[in-house]
């Protein structure tokens, strides 16, 4: 069977999950991907509110929608982060507390701990109807990086000043990936800028870092990969074992005036001028068929996550058209050699 379709709600978290999962069930899709910010998903409550989870299947049963991840990114960029103002306005209020920069990364790394049993406590209460017992249970999220402003080697960078970066990354991420081992859930970076690995070098490097800790994984995404130059399909190939879901998300690149380079010149998406800029499903540059089909190679059989973001068109026409993209480029790995008919007894 084809992979499920499903939709990443952080994008949509202005909205209550009540109002969201009717309008999802409407565009198409199979279920969600629950972030965990808005009322969409509640590390805290889901840990010590009666109840609390039940209520968020049966409200997913109501609609005819499923789950198979939610997604810690706002918290877990705070694990590793040089952090500053900006974090305040992303971070929970018991994580930013009085804004001293070690305090916030330590409850920040506290808070994915949780996010771990509380992802964990969630799944095991999945109705018995919607069991997906063979996919393991994802958080995605990202690591943050204290060496992400060390991108460009100037001041001159060397290799030992990067590595103390890894290993500051080694040392936090350690005893989380512990307990999400311990919880028997898989840890998913989403590859990007800003994060400890935002391309295979740096996935590689990060993988090494943690000693191939067993947890510590990838939500892959094509669009961060593709503008940046890098081969988002062979990326697929060289991490077979820790692709542990996968986000379906478009880019384009080489627009713009030319008066804006790849690192986006401090401009605002969707300026005119820049080179790259996020785009709707099938709008942009990626290769979605190559993708499928080196998923399909190598065994990916969890769902196809939708991360729609496109700063230039209505968010419900574009997810709507975007889920149906999916479903149209999606198949199922043929079971039988094709020439075997040929095949004389």
């Amino acid at each position: 069977m084809p992979r499920t379709v499903t939709l990443f709600t952080g994008q949509w978290a202005d909205l209550p999950l009540a109002e969201l999962l009717p309008l999802v069930k409407k565009m198409g899709y199979d279920g969600v991907e629950l972030a965990c910010w808005g009322d969409h998903f509640e590390t805290d409550r889901a840990l010590t509110e009666p109840g609390y989870v039940k209520k968020k299947w049966a409200l997913l049963q109501k609609h005819g929608l499923t789950c198979h991840a939610i997604s810690s990114h706002l918290v877990g960029q705070a694990v590793c982060d040089l952090i500053d103002e900006r974090h305040q306005a992303i971070l929970p209020a018991d994580v930013w507390g009085d804004g001293k920069p070690e305090g916030v990364r330590q409850r920040a790394a506290e808070k994915m701990k949780a996010t771990a049993r509380a992802a964990r406590k969630f799944f095991d209460a999945r109705p018995g109807s919607m069991s997906y017992d063979t996919l393991p249970v994802v958080v995605n999220g990202f690591t943050g990086s204290s060496i992400w402003h060390a991108l460009y080697a100037f001041p001159p960078t060397s290799q030992e000043f990067l590595e103390k970066g890894f290993q500051d990354f080694a040392k936090r991420w350690t005893p989380i990936l512990d307990v999400f081992e311990k919880e028997n859930v898989n840890f998913a970076l989403e590859v990007h800028p800003t994060e400890i690995a935002f391309d295979i070098a740096s996935a590689k490097r990060a993988l090494e870092a943690v000693k191939n800790h067993p947890r510590f994984g990838f939500n892959y995404d094509p669009s961060h990969l593709g503008y940046q130059g890098v081969n988002y399909v062979k990326f697929i190939r060289e991490f077979t074992c820790r692709i542990f879901h996968v986000h379906m998300k478009d880019a384009w690149w080489g627009h713009g005036d030319g008066s804006v380079g790849v690192f986006g010149g401090h401009t605002d998406f969707t300026d005119a001028r820049r080179f790259w800029d996020f785009r709707s499903l099938g709008h942009g540059d990626i290769h979605f068929e190559e993708i499928i089909v080196a998923l399909n190679d190598t065994g990916y059989r969890g769902p196809l996550s939708v991360e729609w973001e496109d700063g230039r068109m209505d968010r419900v026409h574009g997810a709507t058209e975007s889920c149906a993209f999916v479903r149209g480029l999606d198949f199922a790995p043929n079971q039988a050699a094709f020439d075997a008919a040929f095949a004389k007894k």
